[in-house]
């Protein structure tokens, strides 16, 4: 056992449902083993502004069920200096914290793994992200609760495509992952997906799309944000267009309501129980590992191992695509 007595936690990076969930059980975690919470706000920005504060049971009443962060988030170029993440220790010093808990996803993890190296202070991360692209966890934080509010949104554009007979573009978030573009378009019965790792090309998804059964009143194609040629919703809708110009094609983008909303049982289970080993963690003498659930039982991964998430995607998940579409 350690000597930790104050706990500085933290949310940063993009914001995903679930996070104040993972927030209470760390702090009520803690509470449990008689060692204090210090919540920092607005991540790695306020720790170098000394936007700290004593946290307690009252402050995390009522947050579970609660979509976004109470201790809010924020980008930090400063962090990025030798100078500025020296600040972030001296204020951390100030408040007595001797360990922190990083929730977030891989550049919350990758800074936060400088820093621990750099000053010697235990560093737990967890899995709080709705592109489900962290090693060292089968589900982040906040990815079931997106996929689920895509898939919902699909379902009503779904109505409206077949009302008019129309061919939907939708694009998801995954700017480097296609995570939610994958279980999503399954999940609502697209024609075809296009995301980063299945490299379907525009004539594939053309081919798909000519061949297809002639009798559809609706399609749906799931395209994954990204950047570069052929990337992106709207140029691929204009693609499409370019090629079947006879077809009623509409571009949706989802945008974020993909990160917002009530968290499901899935995601609020989850952060309950990364939470609680991430005190459980730090406790027993861990540093530096990421805090997640593999095969349903709790697994920890260095931080500089879980931001290298090998992008391959499952193959029989695309070829269910391709046979159910028909």
């Amino acid at each position: 056992m350690t000597h930790i007595k104050n706990i500085g936690l933290f949310t940063s990076g993009g914001d995903a449902p679930g996070m104040n969930a993972t927030i209470r059980a760390v702090v009520r975690a803690a509470l449990f083993y008689d060692l204090e919470v210090t919540g920092i706000r607005r991540g790695f920005e306020g720790m170098i502004n000394g936007d700290l504060f004593a946290m307690s049971r009252k402050t995390v009443s009522n947050i579970i069920q609660r979509g976004g962060t109470i201790l809010k988030t924020a980008r930090s170029e400063h962090f990025k200096t030798p100078e500025g993440r020296k600040l972030a220790f001296e204020q951390l010093q100030k408040f007595n914290v001797d360990a922190l808990v990083a929730i977030g996803g891989d550049g919350t993890f990758a800074a936060a793994h400088i820093f621990g190296k750099e000053f010697n202070i235990p560093v737990i991360g967890l899995p709080g992200t709705i592109d489900n692209d962290l090693t060292g966890t089968d589900f982040t934080i906040g990815y079931d609760t997106a996929i689920n509010t895509v898939m919902n949104a699909v379902d009503k554009i779904r109505d409206t495509a077949e009302s008019h007979d129309r061919l939907f573009i939708v694009e998801v978030m995954g700017r480097d992952s296609g995570m939610i573009a994958l279980r999503t378009g399954i999940s609502s019965g697209a024609e075809a997906i296009v995301m980063p790792e299945s490299k379907l090309s525009m004539d594939k998804l053309f081919d798909r799309l000519e061949n297809g059964r002639k009798d559809k009143t609706s399609r749906i194609v799931i395209v994954s944000e990204g950047e570069g040629e052929e990337a992106g919703a709207f140029e691929v809708g204009r693609l499409v267009k370019e090629k079947f110009p006879n077809y009623d094609t509409r571009v949706s983008i989802l945008g974020h309501i993909q990160r917002g909303g009530k968290p499901t049982c899935m995601d609020r289970v989850l952060a309950s129980r990364v939470g609680v080993a991430a005190v459980e963690a730090l406790m027993n003498g861990y540093r530096n590992e990421m805090v997640g659930v593999l095969n349903n039982e709790i697994a920890y991964t260095p931080l500089e191992h879980a931001i290298k998430k090998n992008t391959d995607t499952d193959a029989t998940f695309l070829k269910i695509v391709e046979m159910l579409s028909l």
